[in-house]
């Protein structure tokens, strides 16, 4: 009993962080979002500020909103937040503290006939979240006003499937009057989440992969993150078991902190020869980690 829930903690810990920063219920039932003293505060994963459940903000909405504001063009604190979580854990949030990243796990352990890794033009299709968030979350609504100078949160009006799931939908729904008023764009937005969803049955994570802004943001972290991982070059035989266990398809004994690297730990489990750890973990003499870094501990 106690082995199975160590083998399934991460995926208690999306749960209970998903319910403790979505746990508005009153949202559900009257289709109203929250809008009380702790929406002011951003919580570390996408998390959509229009979901009905939602307790705080989405850092990428956030920084939208602040770029495109015509009074503000930049934000030290939701810059700081990036930063902060960043460096101390880069996209260890990714793999477990996003909603939506639970969801797409969640989606991919539905059986298919065959599930990939990746999809076909995977090394290209990775640099898409980083020019995702060039254009569409910084460019877009510095650039791109109105008359009086307002910008628009081009992310999530225009892509963002976890908006659409967590609070277009639900709104929708609870809600007649925007029922009445359901356009091109909420079709175009539910066309990205059913792909998404359907993508993400088949291969792991796409939207993290492929199309997440955040995830690009933290992924500059990872190498330098405060929680990264180590790999005993003395005890490493590039035996390939951690590859292969990684569904994100990294090589970990080459480089174990990845931009591509969501900190799920399951190279730590599969490396036979124990030679993959945590700066975290247990302390050893000296880990010489294979991108370059040496470390006593």
């Amino acid at each position: 009993m106690l082995k199975r829930m160590k083998k399934r903690a991460r995926l208690w810990v999306q749960v209970g962080f998903s319910a403790l920063t979505n746990g508005y219920l009153l949202g559900f039932v009257k289709g109203k979002i929250f809008t009380g003293p702790t929406k002011a505060v951003c919580v570390p994963g996408l998390n959509c500020y229009s979901c009905p459940g939602a307790l705080g903000s989405c850092p990428i909405g956030s920084l939208q909103a602040v770029l495109g504001s015509r009074n503000y063009k930049f934000s030290f604190y939701v810059i700081g937040f990036l930063m902060l979580i960043g460096s101390l854990a880069g996209r260890f949030v990714c793999g477990w503290l996003c909603p939506f990243g639970l969801i797409q796990d969640l989606l991919y352990k539905i059986p298919f006939i065959k599930k990939r890794k990746n999809l076909p033009g995977h090394k290209v299709l990775v640099w898409m979240k980083y020019v995702i968030l060039a254009v569409f979350v910084i460019i877009l609504p510095l650039f791109a006003v109105d008359i009086v100078g307002q910008g628009s949160p081009w992310f999530c009006q225009y892509i963002c499937p976890s908006g659409t799931l967590t609070g277009g939908i639900p709104l929708v729904l609870l809600n007649e009057p925007l029922r009445g008023a359901i356009g091109w764009l909420f079709q175009w937005k539910m066309a990205i989440l059913l792909l998404m969803i359907f993508l993400s049955v088949i291969v792991y994570r796409p939207f993290c992969k492929y199309v997440c802004p955040l995830g690009a943001v933290y992924s500059l972290f990872n190498p330098i993150a405060l929680y990264r991982y180590q790999v005993d070059a003395e005890k490493c035989t590039k035996c390939g078991k951690c590859q292969k266990a990684c569904k994100m398809d990294i090589r970990v004994w080459e480089t174990p902190n990845s931009r591509e690297c969501i900190r799920c730990g399951d190279c730590l489990k599969s490396c036979p020869h124990g030679a993959i750890c945590s700066s975290m973990g247990k302390k050893k003499e000296t880990i010489i980690v294979k991108d370059g870094q040496q470390n006593d501990k």
